[in-house]
C-alpha cells in the first residue's frame, strides 16, 4: 500500500514539474553577480557585460543546451505515464458456415482503443527520470560556468584595450621626442658638431620606438575585434567601440585577503561534479532494479462491424485486460555488465569530484596569492615612477640653468614615460587578476 502511495505521489509531482519548469532561454543573472562590474568607476564596462550576456553566441549555446536537457526530463517522464492509442483497421475474413442463422460480415472495420502502462511498483522509471533530472541540473551549472568565463573575458579584454590606449598615447610621446632629437642631430651634423654614427643612432631610436608603437596599435586592433565578437557585434564597427580611460579605471571595493570554504565549494564546477556523483548513485540503483521483473498492464476496447448491431454498441465491441510480470531469464550478461559499469563510473566520478575540490581550493588561493604579489609589484612600480618624476623635475631645473642640453632632458623625459608605461602594465595585470578571482569563486565576491 505504501509503495502505491509513493508511486502515485511521484507521478503527481512529476506531472506538476511539467508545468512548473517553464521554458527559459536566458541565464539567471543573479547567479552571476554582475554588480561586481559596476565597481570599476567606468560607465561602459557594465553596459558591455549586459550586452555580452544578451548577444554572445557561445554562451547562448549553453543556455539552449539547458533547455534541451529540460525537455529530456519531460521525455523520460513520459515513460512513467500510461500510453493511450487508437488504430483504424480493415479486416477481410472468411469463416465456415457452422450455423446458417449466424451472419458474419466478410468485410469489416475494427477500431481498437489500446492503453499500455508499465506499473512502476519498483520505482525504476522514477529513478530513470531522477537521473535525467540530474543531467539537466548539471547543464545549468555548465551554463553558469560558461557565463562566468565569458564575463571574465569581456572585462579582461576591455581592460587590456584601455591599457593599450594608454600605451599608445605614451609611446607616441616617445616617438615625438626621438624625432625631436633626430631633427636636432641633423642640424648638428650639418654644422659638423656630431658624426654620422650619432645621427644613425638617433634614427635607430626613432625606428625602434615606431616599431613598438606599431605593435601596440596592432594589439589594440586585435583586441577590439575580439571584444566585438565577445559582445556579439560585427567587427566592422570594432574601432568605434566607446570606452573609458585606464587612468580612472579602478576597483572601488575591497578585495578580500581570504575566501570562505563555503564560497569555494559552491562553485558551479564543484556543484556539477557533486551532481554527477548523485546521478551515478541513481544509475547504480537503476542497474540493480533491471534484475527485477517488469510489470505491464494492457487494456483493449475494440469496436467492429463483424457481428450484427450498431458499430459503437456493446454487442459489437471486444474488451480485454491483460496484466502480468515479465522477467528475463538470460540476457547474455548484459545486466551484470551494466551494473559493474555503473559502479566503475561512480568510482571514476568520485575521484573526479575529489580532484575538482582540490583544484577549486588551489585556484582560489593561487588567485589571492597572485593579487597580493602583483599589488606589491605595482606599489614598487609607483615608487620608481615617483623617483623618476623627481629626476625629471631636477632635469627641468638643470635645463633652465643650462647645465644639460635639450637632448639630455628629452632622454630623462623618455625614461619617465617608460616608467609610466610600466605602471600602466602593472595596474592592468592587477585588475585582470580581480576578474580571475571573480571567476574562480563563482562570481561570489
Amino acid at each position: 500500500m505504501n509503495k502505491k502511495i509513493t508511486l502515485l505521489s511521484s507521478i503527481i509531482m512529476g506531472t506538476l514539474s511539467l508545468f512548473v519548469f517553464n521554458p527559459c532561454f536566458a541565464v539567471d543573472r543573479n547567479n552571476l553577480n554582475i554588480e561586481f562590474f559596476t565597481r570599476f568607476n567606468d560607465d561602459y564596462l557594465f553596459k558591455y557585460i549586459n550586452e555580452a550576456i544578451d548577444n554572445n553566441h557561445n554562451a547562448k549555446q549553453a543556455t539552449i543546451r539547458v533547455e534541451e536537457y529540460r525537455q529530456g526530463v519531460k521525455l523520460q517522464f513520459a515513460n512513467e505515464l500510461p500510453k493511450f492509442s487508437v488504430a483504424a483497421n480493415y479486416l477481410g475474413i472468411h469463416s465456415p458456415k457452422f450455423n446458417p442463422n449466424l451472419s458474419v460480415s466478410k468485410n469489416a472495420f475494427v477500431l481498437p482503443f489500446i492503453v499500455n502502462y508499465e506499473a512502476d511498483f519498483l520505482l525504476k522509471n522514477r529513478d530513470k527520470t531522477k537521473s535525467v533530472q540530474k543531467t539537466y541540473e548539471m547543464s545549468k551549472f555548465d551554463e553558469q560556468s560558461a557565463y562566468l568565463a565569458l564575463l571574465s573575458d569581456v572585462a579582461t579584454v576591455y581592460t587590456n584595450i584601455l591599457e593599450y590606449d594608454k600605451l599608445i598615447e605614451e609611446q607616441e610621446k616617445i616617438v615625438d621626442n626621438y624625432n625631436q632629437i633626430l631633427n636636432d642631430n641633423n642640424k648638428k651634423l650639418a654644422r659638423g658638431v656630431i658624426n654620422t654614427t650619432e645621427l644613425n643612432n638617433s634614427k635607430n631610436n626613432v625606428e625602434q620606438a615606431s616599431i613598438t608603437l606599431e605593435n601596440f596599435i596592432k594589439q589594440r586592433e586585435v583586441l577590439l575585434m575580439q571584444f566585438a565578437v565577445l559582445i556579439g557585434r560585427s567587427i566592422d564597427g570594432a574601432n568605434s567601440i566607446e570606452r573609458g580611460s585606464i587612468d580612472n579605471f579602478e576597483y572601488n571595493a575591497v578585495i578580500p585577503s581570504e575566501i570562505e570554504s563555503d564560497v569555494i565549494f559552491s562553485r558551479p564546477d564543484v556543484k556539477r561534479a557533486e551532481m554527477a556523483l548523485e546521478k551515478a548513485k541513481i544509475d547504480i540503483r537503476v542497474a540493480r532494479k533491471e534484475f527485477l521483473p517488469t510489470f505491464n498492464i494492457t487494456g483493449i476496447w475494440a469496436f467492429n462491424n463483424i457481428a450484427p448491431g450498431s458499430f459503437f454498441s456493446w454487442e459489437s465491441s471486444l474488451a480485454a485486460l491483460l496484466a502480468g510480470a515479465t522477467q528475463d531469464i538470460f540476457a547474455g550478461g548484459r545486466k551484470i555488465a551494466n551494473l559493474k559499469f555503473q559502479k566503475t563510473k561512480y568510482k571514476e566520478l568520485f575521484e573526479q569530484y575529489r580532484h575538482t575540490d582540490l583544484e577549486a581550493v588551489k585556484e582560489v588561493n593561487t588567485s589571492l596569492c597572485i593579487i597580493k604579489h602583483d599589488t606589491e609589484i605595482e606599489n614598487k612600480t609607483k615608487e620608481k615612477l615617483l623617483l623618476e618624476a623627481k629626476n625629471l623635475k631636477n632635469a627641468d631645473k638643470m635645463l633652465n640653468r643650462g647645465i644639460i642640453s635639450k637632448t639630455q632632458h628629452i632622454y630623462s623625459e623618455n625614461i619617465y614615460i617608460n616608467k609610466n608605461i610600466d605602471l600602466t602594465k602593472a595596474k592592468t595585470i592587477r585588475l585582470v587578476n580581480y576578474y580571475t578571482l571573480y571567476k574562480t569563486v563563482g562570481g561570489k565576491i
